[in-house]
């Protein structure tokens, strides 16, 4: 199994801020990335959807393309269907993503901490036993962003100062619902950016925040996640690197080809040919 590849899935492009973290941390594997744009956003579907989404997935990858891990890439996905995955699937390492609360805990300074993520995550049980669990540890400010993942999924394929502009008005509106940031007494000074897609908007956010503010992700975490069961399972690929990330890179869509090649091209500079359609049955 070391030289099987692992397994990584996003209702969309989103999951590719968590691959950029997983080829970086894990120079020697091969990926196989599945992008559910047919499908995408999750965050605004029912967890039901989403459960029967993630175990198609999941079945797929394990029988064509023989994986020997699963990264659920988006935290809907995780939220909704992570512990039927883990049931499922009991001897397949399966790593998920959460927003990052702990981690930006530990950054706050303030202790008021923003979260933006879609509805889905955000109202789903799995989120609301974290917040839970950190009762007392910061003041929370909870977001959910409506249309922003699909906006930036879309800003693959449409005119740049469109879909830029787009982006910028829904996080002009949702960061005013939330408070005063900076570094002041009663200011967010850290925002957890609760669904991978949103990693690939980080640019205007900080902008938008100002320096002061700092943006926590999850896909570092994960990566490191991910490498230490490996590890555990004596399943880590030992060989070189291949020279060139795109030997060692499949990335599949059921939507628009040309937006996973200009995402995949754009943010891990991977060549169109690394791209291709994705079985239309799944």
């Amino acid at each position: 199994m070391t030289e099987s590849p692992i397994g990584v899935f996003d209702s969309g492009i989103g999951g590719l801020s968590v691959l950029q973290a997983l080829q970086s941390a894990l120079p020697a594997e091969h990926f196989v990335y599945w992008a559910d744009s047919g499908h995408a956003p999750y965050g605004e579907k029912s967890d039901v959807f989403v459960r029967q989404r993630s175990l198609a997935i999941a079945q797929h990858l394990i029988e064509r393309h023989h994986i020997k891990a699963l990264v659920v890439a988006c935290n809907t996905a995780t939220a909704a269907a992570i512990h039927e995955l883990r049931t499922q699937y009991p001897q397949l390492p399966l790593i998920g993503v959460e927003p990052a609360l702990k981690p930006a805990i530990a950054l706050s300074r303030t202790h008021r901490i923003g979260v933006i993520g879609t509805r889905g995550t955000l109202g789903s049980d799995k989120f609301h036993r974290l917040l839970s669990s950190l009762e007392g540890q910061a003041e929370f400010i909870v977001q959910p962003c409506n249309g922003l993942a699909l906006a930036i999924e879309e800003s693959t394929h449409i005119a740049a100062s469109a879909s830029s502009e787009k982006i910028s008005a829904l996080l002009r509106g949702y960061t005013g619902q939330m408070g005063a940031f900076g570094h002041g007494p009663g200011q967010i000074d850290t925002l957890v950016l609760g669904c991978t897609h949103y990693v690939f908007a980080q640019n205007e956010l900080q902008t938008l925040l100002g320096t002061d503010v700092q943006l926590v992700s999850t896909g570092e975490p994960v990566a490191r996640q991910t490498r230490r069961l490996l590890e555990a399972a004596a399943q880590l690929r030992s060989g070189p690197a291949p020279i060139a990330a795109s030997a060692r890179m499949q990335l599949l869509t059921n939507g628009e080809l040309n937006g996973l090649q200009a995402a995949a091209q754009r943010w891990l500079h991977l060549p169109h040919a690394a791209c291709h359609k994705a079985d239309p049955h799944v």
